[in-house]
């Protein structure tokens, strides 16, 4: 095996570094959405029936080779980052004028 087969895997692993990047902050700013709502109307940022369906909708989505273990820890991790974001707009929206709280 050359280097180069190893470079031309690790170029890929780049450009799919870059997405998943572009697609976790794209994922965050729909929980910075959801924090304003949830603030308007009342509610706490953790919803463990919530993130249980979205381990539940992973799970299926799963083709390996991550196991279902991996992938759940892997969301554990977005999802604890993403209710942090929520949380940040939740105080955000509740220090705003007219924001109903």
């Amino acid at each position: 095996m050359s280097n180069g087969s190893i470079d031309k895997w690790r170029k890929k692993i780049d450009e799919l570094d870059a997405e998943l990047v572009k697609l976790l902050n794209e994922r965050a700013k729909f929980a910075e959405e959801i924090g304003k709502l949830k603030s308007q109307i009342g509610l706490d940022a953790y919803s463990p029936e919530r993130e249980e369906e979205i381990m539940e909708n992973v799970a299926k989505q799963n083709p390996g080779p991550l196991s279902l273990q991996a992938i759940r820890r892997l969301y554990e991790r977005i999802i604890d980052e993403s209710r942090s974001v929520e949380r940040s707009a939740m105080a955000k929206n509740r220090n705003l004028p007219n924001s109903r709280t």
